[in-house]
C-alpha cells in the first residue's frame, strides 16, 4: 500500500493496549484488531481458564491481527512478575524478594527471566509488565508487601532486574521496567490503583535512590519502561508521572536517554479520578509521551473511547503530530522486532 497514508483513527488506534472479560475476546476486540485499531492485549488472569483455551484465544487475536490492512505482530502481554503477581501458571516462582534472598541472587534472577520467557512464549505472548524496579524502603510497605522489590539497595535492584530481563528478552520476550521513576517510597496503603498518591521524594534521593536502577536496564537494553501514576513534587508538583512531560521527556528521555517505547499503568486507576474519563487521560498521556496507552478495565469500548479521543486530539492539533508519528513509530518498531 505505497503512499497510503493513514487516518487519524488508524494512529490513534496503534497506541492503544486492549483488554476484555472472560475467556473469550469478544466480537468488539476481534474487530478493533482486524482494522488495525489496536497496538496489542494485556491478558489476565480472568483471560485465562487452561492452556488449551488460551491458544484458542491467542490464535483468535493473531488471525484477526493478520487480516488487518496493514498486518504487525500484535502486542501480546501480561505480568508475569513472579511470586505472588502472576497472570499464568508456571515460572517465574521467585517473587523478586525471594529472588534477592537466594543464596545466589544473580542467578535466581537468570532463572527467574529465563522461566518468564519461557512461559510466555508457550502461551503466544511476547511482551512481560516485568521486572519491577521499586527500591523499596520500609519493610512491608507497598511494593515489599507483595514481594515485589528486588530490595533496598539501588545497585542490587539494577543488577537483579537487568539479570531477569536480559535473560527473558535473549529469548524473544521484551520486557518492562516499572514503575518510573519509582515506587519504592509509597506506604502499605499508598495505591494508585485505588485513590491519588503523592511521593514527595527529595529529587536527589529521587534521583540517586529511585531511578538509579533504570539507568542499567536502559543499558541493557530494555525494551518498554512503565510510568508510575504517583505525582512527585521534586519533578512535577500539579501532575502523576505519566502525564507529566517533566517525569517522561525530562527525566526518562533525556536525562537517562531511553528511546524505547514508554507504556502506562492502568489507565483506569483511582490515582487518575481528578483527570476525567479515558478519553481526557489518553490524551493528557499522550501529551505528555507515553507511547502506549494500557486500556485495562476488561472492556474492549473502554480502548475505542481513548483512541477516538486520540483522534480528536490529534486532528485538532492539541497533540502534536510528528511525536504522534514518532510514538506509533516506536511501537511499530517493537511489533516488527517481535512478529514472528
Amino acid at each position: 500500500m505505497t503512499g497510503h497514508h493513514p487516518d487519524s483513527r488508524t494512529l490513534a488506534g496503534r497506541r492503544i493496549v486492549l483488554s476484555y472479560p472472560g475467556p473469550t475476546p469478544p466480537p468488539e476486540a476481534l474487530g478493533a484488531i482486524r482494522e488495525g485499531r489496536a497496538a496489542g492485549v494485556i491478558l489476565f488472569a480472568e483471560n485465562v481458564r487452561s492452556p488449551e483455551q488460551l491458544a484458542r484465544a491467542v490464535a483468535d487475536l493473531k488471525r484477526a491481527a493478520a487480516e488487518a490492512p496493514e498486518p504487525r505482530a500484535l502486542l501480546l502481554m501480561t505480568d508475569q512478575e513472579g511470586g505472588k503477581v502472576r497472570r499464568l501458571p508456571g515460572a517465574p516462582e521467585l517473587s523478586a524478594r525471594r529472588t534477592g534472598l537466594a543464596p545466589d541472587p544473580v542467578a535466581a534472577a537468570v532463572a527467574s527471566g529465563t522461566g518468564a520467557a519461557g512461559t510466555l512464549a508457550d502461551a503466544g505472548l511476547n511482551v512481560n509488565l516485568a521486572p519491577v524496579l521499586d527500591v523499596y524502603d520500609a519493610p512491608d510497605d507497598f511494593i515489599d508487601h507483595y514481594e515485589r522489590s528486588y530490595g533496598q539497595d539501588p545497585s542490587r535492584v539494577g543488577e537483579l532486574a537487568t539479570a531477569f530481563l536480559a535473560a527473558q528478552q535473549d529469548l524473544g520476550v521484551a520486557a518492562t521496567a516499572k514503575h518510573f521513576p519509582g515506587l519504592g517510597a509509597a506506604a502499605r496503603d499508598e495505591n494508585t490503583d485505588a485513590r491519588p498518591v503523592t511521593l514527595p521524594v527529595p529529587l536527589e534521593r529521587l534521583r540517586d535512590r529511585h531511578e538509579a536502577p533504570y539507568r542499567a536496564a536502559i543499558a541493557a537494553g530494555v525494551r518498554l519502561v512503565m510510568t508510575s501514576w504517583a505525582v512527585y513534587p521534586a519533578l512535577d508538583p500539579d501532575r502523576p508521572a505519566g502525564l507529566s512531560p517533566a517525569v517522561v521527556q525530562g527525566e526518562l528521555r533525556e536525562r537517562l536517554g531511553f528511546d524505547g517505547v514508554t507504556v502506562t499503568d492502568a489507565l483506569e486507576a483511582g490515582a487518575l479520578a481528578p483527570y476525567g474519563g479515558t478519553g481526557d487521560r489518553a490524551v493528557a498521556a499522550a501529551g505528555a509521551g507515553m507511547d502506549l496507552l494500557l486500556c485495562s478495565a476488561r472492556d474492549p469500548r473502554q480502548g475505542a473511547e481513548a483512541a477516538e479521543a486520540l483522534a480528536a486530539a490529534l486532528d485538532s492539533g492539541r497533540l502534536d503530530p510528528r511525536a504522534f508519528a514518532a510514538a506509533v513509530d516506536r511501537i511499530d518498531r517493537l511489533r516488527a522486532d517481535l512478529g514472528e
